[in-house]
């Protein structure tokens, strides 16, 4: 029997060097450090007009430079510095077309955020940021020493166009946010609720709309109550189920309710916030519920966002966004018991809490109350 060798297997050639992506460190870091550039865009877009000219269909840069009467080329440049981060869209022949970013820089759309991009961008931001540095270094705000004012006494004596800025972004994002709030809350077996530095009480306008048998107090500065919702003011759907108290509830909060909510106000200095939770704990019923609704810095969903406003917080009033831990140990400490965190909408989330009996009648408390009413903070 003749055996046959297998035929020698043909050598190999030795394996390719793995290919590796080209490390795009270096070109992130300095589309980072341009950052100012992309903010400068959006505000330049938005004080344009440019996504209030764009209609459905796509538009060259001559006939939206004609629309808003600007320079055709220039304003190309603009749009195609835009595209590269998906605020409109280039099309291969030219035209610009909406992208979902570009659209909500509308005036006109439901969830717009034209006046946030101006008040984030506005003058004395570009002033301040420069000088993060020595608010990290001191822990203060800058705005005072550049100006030589508190920041909300400099917005409303100094640049009364940054203050109209902020009072059109607060609403709209107060309105868009309320929805979002008043969707999540069951209030069953809840007969009254107080809206605690609540603006102009969208939430609680939402809420009274959304429950007929509610009662509502909406407490804020004199001055904000006075321009509270239409439907809170005399005459109007809500108001006669609507109480407008005016005060500062890190003074005191002189109304009882089964539910207060505390949104989005937390984020002054360390010693408000407490004051004003106590105050919140101090005036309320044994089982009231108290529900904090807050933007979080460890968030991994909206860091980003929620990480810069924390740092634009530091620069302008000294203050910060919380985490959740901070945000139940404050709470925790002014005496309520921390339930349920739950989110609310793409970026907020709910703390739950109940005021218990024993802390209601506690004498330490009373006493740190009474001391927190001697002392009146600016705004």
């Amino acid at each position: 029997m003749t055996m046959t060798r297998p035929a020698a297997a043909a050598p190999q050639a030795p394996p390719a060097p793995p290919q590796h992506a080209p490390d795009q460190s270096a070109m992130r870091m300095r589309e980072l450090v341009f950052g100012a550039a992309c903010a400068a865009a959006i505000r330049a877009a938005a004080r344009l007009g440019v996504a209030d000219a764009l209609g459905d269909e796509p538009a060259t840069a001559e006939e939206l430079a004609a629309a808003v009467r600007t320079e055709a080329r220039p304003l190309g440049r603009l749009l195609r510095a835009l595209g590269s981060y998906g605020v409109f869209a280039e099309q291969p022949d030219g035209r610009f077309a909406h992208t979902a970013m570009s659209r909500m820089l509308r005036e006109d759309a439901p969830d717009s955020l034209r006046n946030i991009a101006l008040w984030c961008t506005e003058p004395w931001t570009w002033e301040a940021w420069p000088r993060l540095d020595e608010a990290v270094r001191t822990g203060r705000d800058v705005v005072t020493d550049l100006y030589g004012k508190r920041f909300f006494e400099y917005l409303h004596d100094d640049a009364p166009e940054s203050a109209a800025v902020f009072n059109k972004a607060m609403t709209r994002s107060s309105m868009q946010s309320a929805r979002d709030v008043v969707d999540s809350l069951d209030l069953t077996g809840i007969a009254s609720v107080a809206d605690i530095g609540g603006g102009q009480g969208h939430v609680l306008a939402g809420l009274l709309e959304r429950y007929p048998q509610l009662r509502g107090t909406l407490l804020d500065l004199p001055k904000v109550v006075a321009n509270a919702d239409p439907r809170l003011r005399e005459g109007g759907a809500l108001a006669d189920r609507a109480t407008l108290l005016p005060g500062d509830c890190r003074n005191e909060v002189p109304v009882q309710a089964d539910l207060y909510v505390i949104k989005n106000i937390l984020e002054w200095d360390d010693d408000s916030t407490r004051r004003t939770l106590r105050n919140v704990v101090a005036a309320a019923r044994p089982g009231a519920r108290v529900l904090v609704i807050e933007n979080l810095v460890d968030d991994s969903a909206s860091m980003r966002f929620t990480t810069a406003m924390d740092l634009l917080l530091l620069l302008n009033v000294g203050g910060q966004k919380h985490t959740r831990e901070s945000l139940v140990t404050r709470m925790t400490e002014a005496g309520l018991e921390v339930g349920e965190v739950r989110p609310v909408g793409p970026y907020l989330h709910a703390f739950d809490s109940v005021v218990p009996a024993a802390v209601r009648g506690g004498q330490a408390l009373r006493e740190d109350v009474r001391c927190a009413k001697t002392t009146t903070l600016s705004v």
